[in-house]
């Protein structure tokens, strides 16, 4: 054993790459990723669950089609029932010993080379998957699936190593120390689709500090999990650390969340899911060997709120891209607007121009700016409010609102004009690419400000546009409790890790902060011990004689 205090890397945010055609180096990049999707796109992979490193294939197998061309089927995979689900648990179970007691640098020292070879030759296979399963375009894959992903590798080890060395005082002939353990038992990593550095990161995160980990990820995400699953497995990651087992929500629910072990819960996806495991863990509360640690980022309804003085080019500029960017399907995403009427014609004029310039296609051409929303189920859902829409006299649509499933599932981005702030699609968390916007009285800005804060039951991300300092300072006192990630002149998405930790609060989550020491303080359980150098041998104290 090394008896030393060993330093991490500073870590620097990984460089964006512009796959730009204009330059040799872009040009370069576009085609080498051009070929992993070509490849990739050619090929249907038999994705197994992975269970204590070993792969396992059941009777029961779903496939994985692209959404934007839902007819190509690029993988197969899987499907875990309870068996499988209590094999996982037993596999990290046994995997935990060795691993918690692994030295802490060593642990890091895996998941800094897992950030080294997706900057390197895993880079064009996670944006490959990602795209093509997911349907992101070129730039959001780069900057979720390699980008978001090294660099939640990379801050989490030093975040982790700056956790070490916070120690208590110690006083003349005692020494105190704190030691950081991992939870007992379990943790239950249950990922979205939309992000895999997310996805990624919620099995990460906590293995970082000593657990061992059930991952369930979203059965529209497998693509890509499969290939992180390779690249833990080449970066070193023992057998039966992150174990990882697609399957049934509520069979998930009713097998593991009320198992004996579960340590935690580290969840991204739906306000309803998290609510139900959060129900399911307290209705179990008394069964447990420690009490479970619940960490939930869920869902959003994100805001712009403009003042008067807003700039109305940099207002729309920042609505289309927060709003249509991967289709609106972002937990942070735009999705309804509070506009003065004295800004509106500038402002509606930008957007409608903005949005009927957008190219909508598949992924693998590097012109198109929107693409697919993820699969029939969410097609459905958004394709049902557009047509109540259309029958309502209360609500103007600017621009789009045409959907067409036929090749795949493709929703036009739109712009609502609600005349109610109440309206279900100022309210209502869709998920896709529409925008509501209500127009109101500059005269009314106050109260517009508390219908802001008062409407919606979430508190994710939100955005405020003023040229005015003092409007600023007042939008921002208002709003405080509105938003966990907040934005002065820009749009509400794009946090970067390490310099924006995100999370929210209310409806969208226990703001634990991803991208931050806050987020592994979850996943440790800290044991103080007293050390005294020379113990007294007299129970009696001065005060006695």
């Amino acid at each position: 054993m090394a008896d030393a205090h060993f330093t991490v890397p500073t870590p620097i945010n990984e460089p964006v790459r512009a796959y730009s055609a204009s330059d040799p180096t872009g040009l370069s990049q576009r085609a080498s990723l051009q070929a992993t999707l070509d490849c990739m796109a050619s090929d249907c992979v038999d994705i197994p669950c992975v269970i204590g490193g070993r792969e396992v294939r059941t009777n029961e197998v779903r496939s994985v089609v692209m959404p934007h061309s839902h007819r190509e089927k690029i993988a197969i995979y899987s499907w875990a029932g309870a068996a499988e689900m209590a094999a996982a648990v037993e596999a990290a179970q046994r995997a935990k010993p060795a691993w918690e007691s692994m030295q802490w640098q060593d642990r890091a020292a895996i998941f800094l080379k897992a950030a080294d070879l997706l900057a390197g030759p895993y880079r064009d296979v996670i944006n490959a998957a990602t795209m093509l399963g997911q349907s992101k375009n070129v730039f959001q894959a780069e900057i979720d699936a390699a980008c978001e992903l090294i660099d939640f590798l990379r801050f989490n080890a030093k975040y982790y190593e700056q956790i070490l060395q916070q120690q208590p005082l110690s006083v003349p002939g005692v020494w105190n120390r704190l030691e950081y353990r991992p939870l007992e038992g379990f943790v239950l990593a249950i990922t979205p689709f939309n992000f895999t550095a997310i996805a990624a990161n919620l099995c990460a995160a906590p293995a970082l500090a000593g657990n061992t980990v059930v991952w369930k990820p979203s059965d529209t995400q497998m693509l890509s999990a499969h290939y992180i699953m390779k690249l833990f497995k080449e970066a070193g990651l023992p057998d039966g650390v992150i174990n990882m087992i697609p399957a049934d929500g509520p069979l998930t629910g009713k097998t593991l969340l009320s198992h004996r072990d579960l340590g935690g819960v580290h969840f991204t996806g739906s306000t309803s899911t998290f609510q139900s495991i959060w129900r399911s863990v307290g209705e179990n509360v008394a069964s447990y060997r420690s009490y479970p640690r619940v960490v939930g980022e869920t869902g959003g309804k994100d805001f712009v709120f403009a003042h008067p003085s807003a700039d109305a080019a940099a207002l729309a500029t920042a609505l289309v891209r927060g709003a249509f960017e991967y289709q609106g399907q972002k937990c942070s995403a735009a999705s309804r607007a509070y506009i003065p009427r004295s800004l509106w014609a500038a402002v509606s004029e930008r957007i409608v121009a903005d949005v009927k310039s957008f190219k909508m296609g598949d992924v693998r051409d590097f012109g198109n700016f929107v693409n697919a929303v993820i699969d029939e189920r969410s097609f459905n859902k958004i394709a049902g409010y557009l047509k109540a829409v259309r029958n309502d006299s209360s609500v103007k649509v600017l621009v789009g609102g045409a959907c067409d499933s036929s090749m795949g599932y493709f929703v036009e981005p739109t712009v609502l004009v609600c005349e109610s702030p109440t309206y279900r699609t100022m309210v209502d968390e869709l998920f896709g690419p529409v925008l509501s916007v209500y127009v109101y009285d500059d005269a009314k800005f106050e109260e517009t400000l508390a219908i802001c804060d008062q409407t919606s039951p979430y508190a994710l991300t939100g955005a405020i546009f003023s040229q005015d300092r003092q409007a600023l300072a007042r939008m921002s006192v208002a709003l405080r409790n509105a938003a966990g990630n907040f934005y002065i002149n820009d749009k509400p998405t794009g946090a970067v890790v390490g310099q924006q930790p995100f999370g929210g609060a209310r409806a969208s989550g226990t703001n634990d902060k991803a991208g931050s020491a806050l987020n592994l303080y979850r996943w440790i359980s800290p044991r103080t011990i007293k050390e005294t150098l020379v113990p007294p041998t007299d129970y009696r104290y001065p005060f006695l004689g």
